[in-house]
Formats: structure tokens, sequence, C-alpha cells
């Protein structure tokens, strides 16, 4: 079983969205996934409780010393992937997270405040010697903020771009937020729109980097190889569910009013 975990210092960044995509694209990609929350606000549960169950399921921890136990536990019922939503902020449980994680992903909007808040969390993956990547999130569809961002990701992290830059970068649509309200993922909203192009893309990326983890970890004799995914095929129609909500995003509700 393979581990990510979403983690950064600032809130409003979107991990839990990114959590709830990211997992919709490896189940579709033939994947057995779990999604773990380990953060109080709870969006992730929320949206299970709206979603019913459906795979992929939610489980909630928040006690620290429960998280390795509990994935060993995963790891032996037969889960392939799971993904960890954290709080913001340096709780005890996003360090226990980290510290099982195979890659550790940091959601960043494109903005300077939010690159320099991602400071301690990148301390806690360092020090655990841990792959990362950061992920550019609810990014403007045009404009040279997100090459400034990108540019001081780079700088912030002292590496390559290429390897620690998740591509492509996510923009801001509605349907993350329409799906979120829906309890589905934007690929289950609607899977033929730009935002579910976006996040299969990005879950590609972030495959890749895990294989490379993979690899580093079986030469070291530590670990079994992961297992091969399958490429995802679009559905070839929306069900009634997906389409409930399609009007909330215009209904004035802000960007952050979920995450």
């Amino acid at each position: 079983m393979r581990t990510i975990v979403l983690a950064t210092q600032k809130g409003g960044s979107g991990k839990s969205t990114l959590a709830i995509g990211l997992a919709l694209a490896a189940q579709q990609a033939g994947h057995h996934v779990r999604l773990i929350d380990t953060d109080p606000q709870a969006t992730l549960s929320s949206w299970q409780c709206r979603r019913g169950l459906a795979e992929p399921l939610v489980e909630t921890i928040r006690d620290a010393d429960n998280v390795e136990q509990r994935l060993r536990a995963l790891d032996r019922g037969g889960v392939t992937l799971t993904i960890i939503d954290t709080a913001s902020g340096v709780t005890a449980a996003t360090k226990a997270a980290i510290g099982c994680a195979d890659v550790c992903l940091i959601p960043a909007r494109p903005s300077l405040a939010d690159i320099e808040a991602t400071k301690p969390t990148l301390r806690i993956i360092r020090a655990r010697m841990k792959p990362f990547a950061f992920i550019l999130n609810q990014t403007p569809i045009r404009g040279n903020r997100i090459h400034l961002a990108a540019g001081a990701l780079g700088d912030e992290a002292s590496r390559d771009i290429v390897d620690i830059l998740a591509q492509p970068f996510i923009a801001m649509r509605n349907d993350h937020q329409d799906a979120l309200a829906a309890g589905l993922a934007v690929s289950e909203y609607d899977p033929f729109a730009k935002a579910s192009e976006e996040i299969r893309e990005l879950w590609h990326w972030v495959d890749a980097r895990l294989a490379r983890a993979t690899t580093i970890d079986d030469d070291s004799g530590d670990r079994p190889p992961a297992m091969p995914a399958p490429r995802f095929v679009v559905p070839a129609e929306r069900t009634p569910a997906m389409v409930s909500l399609s009007a909330w995003g215009d209904a004035g509700a802000p960007w952050d009013a979920c995450l």
C-alpha cells in the first residue's frame, strides 16, 4: 500500500478538495482507495455524509498514535492507496501522517503569503526525509501570478522545480465547489470538464512520483512494488446525482467556504 499525505501550514489551500479529487482519480484508475481525515474541521467526513456509502470511504483519526496502526490494518485489508488529509498548522497527527507518507503533497495558492506559510511543513517533511511536491492550487486561469508563484516555490524548495512542482496547476473552477457540495468528486460531477481533466492529469503525475518512490524502496528491499494501475476511462454519461447541485457555485458562496 502507498500513502499520500496532503499537508500545509496555511488554511484554505484546498487540501480536502485535492484529496477527494485524487482519491477518485486513483480509484477510477484501479486502486482500492481509503481517505483518512485527521482535520478537526472534518471536511472529508462531512463530504462522506453527503455522499453516503459510496467508495472511497472516509475514516476519521484524531489521535496521532493511531495513524500508523490504522495504516498497517488497511494494508492488510487490501487497500492499495491511502490519502490523508491533515489540519492546518503543525499538529501531532500531521507529524505522524508525514512520518508514514510515501509522498507528501503541499498545496499552495499562488501568493507569496501561501508559499511562505509552507516553511514549517517543509521543515518537518525534510527532517523525516520524505519525498514531496508542491501543488499550485486555486490558480487564476490567466495571469503572471502563476509563473511568479512557481518561481518562488523553486527558490523555497532549493531543488529542481520540475521535480518538486506537480503538474498541471489546478485552476479555480466552480466544478470543485459544486462537486464537494454534492458529495461527489469533480471527475464524477462532470467527467468531461476541464477541472476533471486537470485532476486526472495531476493524479498521473503523482502516480509517477509514487512509482519513483517505490523504485527507491525496492532497491533497499523494504517494500513490495506498487500495484500497476490501468488508465482511467471516462464514463459515458453523468448520473442525476452528479448534476443535482450544479448551480450551487453561482449562489455567491466563497471558494473557501467548504475547505
